[in-house]
C-alpha cells in the first residue's frame, strides 16, 4: 500500500473514529449544556417573542398569535446591546448585501443567454464574449463568487455580533476584504469574457486574480476571530461553529486549488472536483445552515429541537465532506479505490444531513402556520427542505448504478442547483429580508414584492429543476443505447432545455422584483415609516396584553 493511500485512508477511518468519540462525548456532557445553549441567542425574557422585520404589522400580530401570546419582553438593557450590535455591523452588511444584488442581476442575465443558447446555438454568436464557452463560466463564477460569496459573507457578518452579543470588532478589515474580493470577481469575470481562462469548472480565473479572493477571504474572516475575544455569551450557539469553520476553510481550499504550477494531468482533474465539491459542502454549507440554526428558531421564539443534533450535524460534516468530489470521476482514469472511497463518504454524508433536517423539520413542525405571516420563515424553511433534498439526491448519485446513467447529463445540472439555489439562494433571500431592516433602520416599503419575489422564483426553479431532471434522466439513458446515436441523444433534451430557460427566465423576473425592492429600500421608497422598531417586540407586546389583560414588562 503505498503512502497516498494510507493517507486516504487513514483519514477516512480516523474521521469515523473521531465521530464516535465524539458522540461519546456528547453522551458524558463534556459539550456542556445544550438547553442553555439553544437559548443564548434569545434574551432573558424573549422566549416565545416572534422576531421577523420583513413582515408587516398584522403578519406579525398572525406570527405571534399562531405561535402564542406571551406577557413578558427583554428588558431595555438587553434591547441596546442587541441594536447596537446590529448598528456596528450596519455599513460592511450594506456594502456586501448591495454588491450581491447586483451580481445576482447580472448573473442571472448571463444564465439566462447560455441557457437559451443551448436550444438555439446561432443567437448572439458574433459577438465573441457572448459565446457559450465564455457567457457560461461568466454566469458560473458570478453566481458562485458574486452572488453567493457576498451574500453569504454579508449574512455571517451580520450574525456573529447577535450570535455573540457584542459590537462587531474589526469592520474595517471587512470592509478591505469584501472591497478586494469584488475587484476579484469584476477582473476575473473580464478575463473570461476576453478569453483568458484557466480552463477548470469553477477554477476559471486566472491565478494572479485568484490572489485577490484569497487575500480577501482572509480578511473577511479577521472580525469573527476578533469579535470572538469580546464575545458576551457562555456558550457558542451552534450557528457560530458554522460561520467560524466556512469563513476559515474557504481561504485553504481556493488557494491550494489555485496554486500554479501544482497540479498536473489526472491530478489536476482529481483536484479540480475536490474543490469544487468543497466549495458547496465546506464553503457555502456552513454559511447557509448558520443562517438557518439563526433564523428559524429565532422567528419562531423558540429554541431549535436538539442542540446536541446540531453540533453532531456540525462535526460529522467536517469528518466526511471533503473527499465526496471523486464520484463525479467515476468511470474516469483514476484509481477505483479512489472513487470508492469517495462513494462511501458521499453515503456517510447521510448523518450530518439527517441530523440537520430531524432539527430543523422538528424545530418547525406544529408551527408551519408560522410560514403564512413571516416572509423570512419562508424562504429558509423552503431553503432548509431543499438542503435536505439535495443532499439525499447528492448521495444517491454517488451510487455507480446511479451514475452511470446521470453522468455528463443535464441531470446532474438540475442537482447542482438544487444545492446552490434551492438551499443556499433560498436562505440568503430570506435572511436579507430579515437583515435589512436592521441595517437601513427603515421596513421593506411594498410587502406585496416580497410575496411575488417568493411565487416567481419557487415556479420557475420548480420547472427548471422538474424538467431539466427529466431530459437529463432520458439523455443518460439514450446515450447508453447502442442503438442511438449521440446526436440523438442530444435532440432527446430539446424540449428540457426549452422548459430550462422558461423557468430560467420565471426565475430572473423574480431577481429584478427582488432587485427593484432592495434599492427601493436603500433610497427609502414607499409609504414613511418610523424604523423597523414599529414592528418590534413592545409594540406587539402591548397588543397580545390587551388581548388577554396582562401586564407587559417595561
Amino acid at each position: 500500500m503505498d503512502f497516498t493511500v494510507s493517507v486516504l485512508l487513514g483519514t477516512f477511518l480516523l474521521s469515523i473514529a473521531a465521530l464516535f468519540i465524539f458522540i461519546w462525548s456528547m453522551s458524558k456532557g463534556l459539550f456542556g449544556d445544550g438547553v442553555a445553549a439553544a437559548t443564548e441567542i434569545f434574551g432573558k425574557n424573549e422566549l416565545g417573542t416572534v422576531e421577523d422585520p420583513a413582515a408587516t404589522a398584522r403578519q406579525k400580530g398572525g406570527l405571534q398569535r399562531a405561535m402564542g401570546d406571551v406577557d413578558e419582553c427583554m428588558t431595555e438593557e438587553e434591547e441596546g446591546i442587541r441594536n447596537r450590535a446590529d448598528r456596528s455591523t450596519s455599513l460592511v452588511v450594506g456594502v456586501c448585501l448591495t454588491l450581491a444584488v447586483m451580481w445576482l442581476v447580472l448573473a442571472s442575465f448571463a444564465g439566462l443567454i447560455s441557457s437559451i443558447k443551448l436550444h438555439s446555438p446561432d443567437w448572439l454568436v458574433q459577438y465573441a464574449w457572448l459565446t457559450f464557452g465564455r457567457i457560461r463560466p461568466i454566469h458560473l463564477n458570478l453566481v458562485a463568487y458574486g452572488w453567493c460569496s457576498l451574500a453569504g459573507i454579508g449574512v455571517a457578518i451580520w450574525l456573529i455580533p447577535r450570535l455573540l452579543k457584542t459590537e462587531l470588532v474589526g469592520a474595517n478589515y471587512a470592509l478591505v476584504g469584501g472591497a478586494l474580493w469584488t475587484i476579484g470577481v469584476f477582473a476575473g469575470v473580464t478575463a473570461i469574457a476576453l478569453g483568458y481562462s484557466d480552463g477548470l469548472e469553477w477554477l476559471e480565473f486566472p491565478w494572479q486574480i485568484d490572489i485577490l479572493l484569497v487575500v480577501g477571504g482572509a480578511l473577511v474572516g479577521c472580525p469573527l476571530w476578533l469579535t470572538l475575544l469580546q464575545r458576551k455569551v457562555d456558550h457558542l450557539y451552534v450557528s457560530v461553529w458554522y460561520i467560524g469553520a466556512g469563513l476559515l476553510w474557504f481561504p485553504i481550499l481556493f488557494l491550494v486549488a489555485n496554486w500554479p504550477g501544482l497540479h498536473f494531468g489526472v491530478q489536476q482533474a482529481t483536484m479540480n472536483w475536490w474543490f469544487g465539491h468543497n466549495v458547496l459542502g465546506l464553503w457555502f454549507t456552513p454559511i447557509g445552515l448558520a443562517a438557518s440554526y439563526y433564523f428559524i428558531p429565532k422567528v419562531l421564539g423558540k429554541p431549535i429541537h436538539s442542540y446536541n443534533l446540531s453540533l453532531l450535524g456540525f462535526w460529522s460534516l467536517a469528518f466526511f465532506y471533503s473527499q465526496v468530489g471523486g464520484h463525479h470521476l467515476i468511470g474516469g482514469p483514476i484509481p477505483s479505490w479512489l472513487v470508492t472511497i469517495s462513494i462511501v463518504q458521499s453515503l456517510m454524508m447521510a448523518i450530518p444531513v439527517f441530523a440537520v433536517a430531524v432539527n430543523q423539520h422538528m424545530t418547525v413542525l406544529g408551527n408551519f402556520r408560522a410560514l403564512a405571516y413571516s416572509p423570512t420563515l419562508r424562504f429558509i424553511v423552503l431553503g432548509a427542505m431543499m438542503y435536505t433534498a439535495a443532499s439525499i439526491q447528492g448521495s444517491m448519485e454517488a451510487l455507480r448504478a446511479v451514475n452511470t446513467i446521470t453522468h455528463f447529463t443535464h441531470y446532474t445540472i438540475a442537482h447542482a442547483h438544487l444545492g446552490l439555489y434551492g438551499f443556499f439562494s433560498m436562505v440568503m433571500f430570506g435572511s436579507i429580508y430579515f437583515i435589512m431592516p436592521r441595517v437601513m433602520n427603515w421596513e421593506w416599503p411594498y410587502p406585496k414584492l416580497i410575496s411575488l419575489h417568493f411565487w416567481l422564483v419557487l415556479i420557475g426553479f420548480a420547472i427548471y429543476f422538474i424538467w431539466l431532471s427529466i431530459g437529463g434522466w432520458l439523455q443518460g439513458m439514450a446515450m447508453l443505447d447502442k442503438n442511438t446515436t449521440f446526436m440523438q441523444s442530444v435532440a432527446i433534451t430539446l424540449p428540457y432545455l426549452e422548459a430550462r430557460s422558461i423557468g430560467g427566465g420565471l426565475m430572473t423576473l423574480g431577481h429584478l422584483v427582488f432587485a427593484a425592492h432592495f434599492f427601493a429600500m436603500g433610497w427609502k421608497f414607499g409609504p414613511k415609516r418610523l424604523s423597523a422598531a414599529l414592528l418590534g417586540d413592545s409594540l406587539l407586546l402591548r397588543l397580545a396584553s390587551r388581548k388577554t389583560g396582562k401586564g407587559v414588562a417595561a
